[in-house]
């Protein structure tokens, strides 16, 4: 059996941007890359990552495996600026997209469509004033150390700050049983709905699941930054 390869996690840096991006897109469709469902890599990303690495990058956190970034955890402890900004930027793509809109392909077009008609209906309901996150690891680093790790550094972070919960929506499918893995963290289901837009692709059920944890009743996940 090989090795784990030695991982580091450490701080969200401006010059991890682009890294941070790729990544996002890497990992688009159910943790492979988003193309065949939505060939506007640049607009996908935009929506996904940009608050984080520019709004507030203090709250984010990266894993570097042999100096490259493997995954990320984009987190928000400002809630009334997150979703303010996403107000704006969410009039700001559409218009971007709709400009685009006859050159995509197909599969593009009715990923936008199903945005627009379908994708609001279709996202379960989260809490509104508590910080939250968004995890994503690429093939190598999906394991439960790094996973453990990345979010034991925003845990702690938090609970430094003084923040008594902490949200993520995670996508759950048949070969990826995240809401257990989040269970195990001491997070609870809130709520779960089934999400649609991957179904041309994907035939089987995907549904988007709102995770919540209490930082008051426990301390965080113990803070670790290389495998052992």
């Amino acid at each position: 059996m090989s090795q784990e390869k030695p991982f580091t996690i450490r701080s969200y840096r401006k010059t991890d941007r682009d890294a941070v991006r790729q990544l996002c897109c890497q990992t688009g469709f159910l943790g492979t890359p988003i193309d065949p469902v939505y060939e506007d890599r640049q607009l996908f990303a935009d929506f996904l990552t940009t608050y984080y690495t520019d709004w507030e990058p203090e709250s984010s956190f990266v894993v570097e495996i042999g100096g490259e970034i493997r995954g990320y955890l984009l987190g928000s402890r400002k809630p009334l600026l997150n979703q303010l900004y996403s107000f704006w930027q969410n009039i700001s793509l559409f218009l971007k997209a709709l400009t685009r809109y006859f050159r995509y392909h197909q599969a593009s077009r009715r990923f936008v469509r199903w945005t627009l008609v379908h994708g609001w209906r279709e996202v379960p309901a989260a809490p509104r004033r508590v910080p939250h996150f968004h995890i994503n690891l690429l093939p190598d680093a999906r394991k439960m150390s790094t996973t453990r790790a990345l979010m034991s550094a925003y845990l702690s972070y938090l609970y430094r700050c003084g923040e008594k919960r902490v949200y993520g929506q995670i996508v759950t499918f048949e070969s990826r049983r995240g809401e257990q893995m989040f269970e195990r963290y001491g997070f609870k289901v809130l709520n779960r709905a089934e999400i649609t837009k991957y179904k041309a692709f994907y035939p089987q059920s995907v549904y988007l699941s709102t995770v919540i944890k209490n930082l008051e009743t426990a301390e965080p996940l113990s803070v670790t930054s290389r495998s052992r």
